[in-house]
């Protein structure tokens, strides 16, 4: 296990802990508490505590856990009209953690977390693309350095966890969370996730309570393989399958370091993830060496009541198990019943002393308990002293430095994430037209050609004012009154139908929530009506066709022109995009790229930007064919008589992903691991070696990813590159000898490509 660098005082917090109540230990155990309610404004606009937050201080004689104090979203109904602008920041961790110590019994500040699946969901935090887009890039330094940024911005607004997606696996389209998932590639989903404990809290923990923030890493543990892609829902799964593809994220994860992981709503063969003591302690604990917190998902602990028939017996199920921290439920909040309970008392503080360890971490304990040290927010200049408690308050430049490096690199993950899916011979010519000012026309349409909100996906607050844009006006800007737009097709004239030199469509989804939505108790989509979100948390689908008729809309589009057609798909799942790619003369994939996303598709259009991305997840041809992925275990291929050919594109899809790589030499290491020598020639983006092994007593994977290298030079490099495979990843420990097939590209491959070497344990 990585060394903790800020070691706390082992029997300082013994003797803290046996000072404390069985009412004050619960406490620090809770985070039923929705932040945002903690703070209110008084007659003048001036930030005040809400006399809730002051209650729940004095229910536990302190306060363990505070979620969400800066989040603005639909569902908290917070805004730019009323929630805590950045420049605030300061001032509401003064006023909280000042009535924390004031108020709580023993000196303990509270911890605060914060949502930022991808980036910080609060007013003027900053938005990265969402995990799916980010998963094209295939490149985890890229996600590490903006991680580092995020976290410093967290760091810097006083905040200790970030709450961040990336265990889940993308394995069926239809579910709406598939945004939160770098792929449907244990690999790639692994290296991003210790990118991500990395980046926020520094090689071996170094930038916590230094710059850095804990990571608390979302879901534990297959979420994206529920039945039915339903959110929420049983995983039926083999222990292979679970192993193989869901938790290489969370082995990833432990070793770099990780303080946190939730607990997902999902059971896995009936047993519920927030109360499955084999998941949570058997196996997270016991046998990766975990020794952060588990928290729950929102409300999951209370909806262990159908199981174990009482709110109070669902917290108790829950913390035994293996539950540290709860989130909003009452079921944590009953314990304190179970004071007579040995093994409820036992586990308490257990789960006590991994929380005071972690606010030892911030300098949130009493002096002499690892608190009161200077350990601050980068820049703080201020500390609350109550007593025997002292926490430090953040700085507005601070803040206002960090968001303006973590923004920037929100602005160079967008580009990165641009893929050509379709129609490289034609972007020469759509190029040209677009930059040539005597050409007709640019029309942009489609339902989200004046969108920003579209590329934003779900998590995110409101834009600040001036920073909402949109393909059509990013365009607008740069070629003036040639640019027109027609979002449904219609308003324009036909004959600038006829001239047009370019039409640019504008297509895909929406996790867009907006302020007058129907949610669930936990935040989720509880309905989605007319032309609502699309996409996310509560927005399973059972078809996974563009939504609200949009094929329709391209062949009305086709019809009225015979411009090319460049179509930009703005998505946070895999939909079925045959006919797009049939009516269109080429076609982008954005994901959802984030706030800077239309600029990154501009550039593309205009610039000749580079189009490095490669797609993390198979593209279906037909809705009925889905779940189907690469890395199946038998093909899909001609089993359907009505779709015999159910892939339209696959994973790893991009430009020039295959054809611009070839494998020069492939031998094994004295270790038994496989060294790969691969030749390159202008190929911009990853490099992508797969394997196929041959042998042993399982049936084989038709393909898995075993290393993916980015290009090291600039578009239109040619060298060569080494790739390297670990033996463990294509062998089980019982084979003596596989043989296994290596090729480069996409996980389509013909025997011309391939090389083949013979592993032995």
């Amino acid at each position: 296990m990585n060394p903790v660098p800020h070691t706390p005082d082992a029997d300082a917090i013994d003797a803290l802990i046996d000072a404390m109540s069985f009412t004050e230990k619960v406490g620090q155990l809770n985070q039923r508490l929705l932040g945002w309610k903690s703070l209110t404004r008084d007659g003048s606009g001036r930030l005040a505590v809400t006399d809730e937050l002051k209650r729940e201080i004095d229910r536990w004689g302190g306060l363990g856990v505070l979620y969400g104090l800066f989040r603005a979203d639909p569902w908290s109904g917070r805004h730019w009209g009323n929630g805590v602008r950045p420049e605030e920041r300061p001032e509401a961790i003064r006023l909280v953690q000042e009535a924390v110590l004031s108020r709580g019994a023993h000196g303990i500040g509270a911890l605060l977390s914060e949502e930022a699946p991808h980036g910080h969901q609060a007013l003027g935090g900053t938005i990265l693309p969402t995990n799916l887009a980010l998963g094209a890039t295939f490149d985890p330094q890229a996600v590490r350095e903006a991680e580092a940024a995020v976290a410093a911005e967290l760091a810097a607004s006083g905040v200790h966890i970030a709450l961040v997606s990336g265990l889940d696996v993308a394995r069926d389209p239809r579910w709406g969370r598939c945004e939160e998932c770098f792929g449907e590639d244990p690999l790639m989903a692994a290296r991003m996730c210790e990118s991500i404990v990395v980046g926020m809290q520094g090689e071996n923990r170094s930038k916590v309570g230094r710059g850095g923030v804990a990571v608390v890493l979302k879901h534990l543990a297959a979420q994206g393989e529920a039945v039915g892609g339903r959110n929420g829902q049983s995983a039926i799964i083999g222990t292979h399958d679970l192993h193989e593809i869901h938790m290489p994220p969370v082995v990833a994860g432990v070793k770099a370091g990780a303080l946190g992981f939730m607990a997902a709503y999902n059971d896995i063969d009936s047993m519920p993830c927030c109360a499955n003591p084999w998941l949570l302690r058997d196996y997270l604990r016991d046998r990766l060496g975990f020794d952060g917190i588990v928290m729950a998902d929102g409300l999951a602990v209370d909806r262990l009541e159908g199981m174990t028939g009482s709110i109070p017996g669902a917290g108790r199920a829950a913390l035994l198990a293996g539950v540290d921290v709860s989130l909003w439920d009452q079921g944590f909040a009953s314990l304190e019943r179970f004071a007579d309970d040995e093994s409820v008392v036992a586990a308490v503080d257990r789960s006590l002393r991994r929380v005071l360890n972690l606010k030892a971490m911030f300098g949130l304990l009493p002096v002499g308990c690892g608190g009161g040290d200077g350990r601050g927010p980068a820049g703080s200049t201020e500390r609350i002293t109550v007593g025997r408690g002292s926490v430090a308050v953040p700085s507005a430049p601070a803040i206002e430095a960090a968001m303006a490096d973590a923004q920037e690199k929100s602005r160079e993950l967008a580009s990165s994430c641009m893929t050509l899916l379709d129609g490289g011979d034609a972007m020469a010519d759509i190029r040209a037209a677009i930059a040539d000012e005597q050409a007709g026309p640019i029309i942009v349409a489609g339902p989200f050609a004046d969108d920003i909100a579209c590329f934003l996906g779900d998590y995110t607050a409101p834009l600040p004012e001036g920073r909402d844009t949109s393909v059509y006006r990013r365009l607008r800007e740069r070629f003036g009154d040639r640019v027109m737009l027609a979002a449904d097709g219609t308003g324009l004239e036909g004959t600038d139908w006829l001239e047009a030199a370019v039409v640019v469509a504008v297509v895909g989804g929406t996790s867009e929530r907006s302020y007058d939505s129907e949610f669930a108790d936990n935040g989720a989509a509880a309905s989605v009506k007319g032309r609502g979100a699309t996409c996310g948390e509560g927005v399973d689908l059972c078809d996974v066709t563009l939504p609200w008729n949009q094929d329709a809309l391209l062949d009305r589009l086709r019809e009225l022109t015979s411009a090319p057609i460049v179509t930009v798909v703005v998505s946070g799942r895999a939909h079925v995009l045959t006919h797009v790619l049939e009516v269109s003369d080429a076609t982008l994939w954005a994901g959802y790229a984030g706030p800077y996303g239309p600029d990154a598709v501009v550039s593309v259009l205009a610039d000749a930007a580079p189009m490095p991305g490669r797609i993390p997840v198979t593209l279906p041809a037909r809705a009925g064919v889905v779940p189907v992925r690469y890395n199946d275990r038998q093909s899909a291929v001609h089993v359907y008589r009505d779709a015999e050919e159910p892939v339209l594109l696959p994973f790893g899809h991009g430009d020039r992903a295959t054809g611009a790589a070839a494998i020069e030499r492939a031998c094994v290491t004295r270790s038994g691991d496989i060294e790969v020598t691969v030749r390159v020639g202008d190929c911009p983006g990853a490099v992508n070696l797969f394997a196929r092994r041959i042998g042993g007593v399982r049936v084989p994977r038709l393909a898995e990813l075993v290393d993916s290298v980015r290009v090291p030079g600039p578009c239109g490099w040619s060298g060569t590159v080494r790739m390297d495979v670990p033996a463990e990843a294509v062998t089980d420990p019982n084979d003596d000898a596989i043989r296994v097939r290596l090729w480069v590209g996409v996980p389509e491959h013909g025997e011309a490509d391939e090389c083949e070497v013979v592993v032995r344990r």
